[in-house]
């Protein structure tokens, strides 16, 4: 088939200026890609540090009062997961709060990067050595990864299989009685588990108490409630099963009983409270008892010209 001569000749015409006219193309500028490591959880640290300050005997124990610290954090968060809300425990110490935001804060603990974070055992602003009664504080801006363990604690803390026993009481009892609990406070203070978020909103168990009731979106991000709730519950699901030892308030105003028994389908019943009276600021309520003062005071600041320390006994 023959095209008319027009056609021809503008093809022809059209065929020679495409091919005298080359393509020019677009380069896009190459989009920034970050970079990461070969592995995404390269470099990660999963274990808290322990410093060469401590020897053999003092590392050993403490490597044991860790391991149980993350236990306690861990049971606290299966327990928050199990339950929820309907978890009378759950209700007492964060009333009809998220429970996301405690169980975040135990996993913290447990999983979080641990990098720079560190125990030591020597005494580098010598507050073991001239304030009476540190069993331990976190060293705050002189090094706010680090936390100073004195000798005290090793006197003093129990482990937690003796939870529930010499007498002891969630309610009455010093909150720092056992390494786990005493560890956790000092894990809670290192902005790289708190993030700087986590506070001390209440100060004994009574307040922690009043603190569910009256501001209860604090419960979750207040120290003291998180280690309450963390041994209340291992105590009544792990070391005296169905039966606790969350025992009397020592607030007058406060009624609890021993926790009833709860079955295999039934959350745990926890004991009931009102609202308490004005928490005490007698500074020896909490002491354990031996010679010195012992006891827990949250966020104690110690100011001088070279740090600021925050005694946690």
């Amino acid at each position: 088939m023959r095209l008319p001569l027009d056609s021809t000749l503008g093809l022809f015409l059209f065929t020679g200026l495409t091919a005298s006219s080359p393509v020019t193309t677009r380069s896009s500028a190459a989009a920034s890609v970050p970079t990461f490591p070969p592995s995404w959880e390269a470099g990660a640290v999963t274990g808290y540090t322990i410093h060469q300050s401590c020897n053999a005997t003092l590392r050993r124990q403490l490597e044991r009062a860790l391991d149980e610290t993350v236990t306690l954090a861990e049971h606290a968060k299966d327990h928050l997961l199990r339950w929820g809300n309907d978890s009378p425990f759950v209700q007492k110490y964060f009333g009809n709060e998220s429970t996301a935001v405690p169980i975040g804060w135990f996993e913290r603990v447990v999983s979080a990067d641990k990098a720079s974070i560190l125990f030591r055992c020597d005494d580098p602003d010598k507050n073991c050595a001239t304030q009476s009664g540190w069993a331990g504080h976190w060293r705050g801006s002189n090094a706010t990864q680090e936390t100073v363990i004195c000798d005290l604690s090793f006197e003093r803390r129990r482990h937690l299989d003796s939870v529930c026993g010499s007498g002891y009481t969630v309610s009455s009892s010093p909150l720092n009685t056992y390494w786990a609990t005493d560890l956790l406070h000092r894990i809670f203070h290192v902005p790289k588990i708190s993030e700087g978020v986590l506070e001390h909103f209440a100060e004994d168990y009574a307040d922690v108490m009043e603190l569910a009731i009256t501001d209860p979106a604090r419960s979750g991000m207040d120290s003291d409630t998180l280690q309450y709730f963390a041994i209340d519950v291992y105590a009544f699901d792990i070391a005296a099963p169905g039966i606790g030892c969350t025992g009397q308030s020592p607030d007058k105003d406060l009624t609890s009983s021993t926790v009833p028994l709860a079955t295999a389908t039934t959350p745990p019943n926890a004991s009931s409270t009102s609202s308490p009276s004005p928490v005490s600021t007698n500074l020896e309520q909490d002491m354990v008892n031996a010679p010195e003062a012992d006891f827990h005071r949250p966020a104690i600041r110690m100011r001088t010209e070279s740090f600021i320390a925050i005694k946690g006994d």
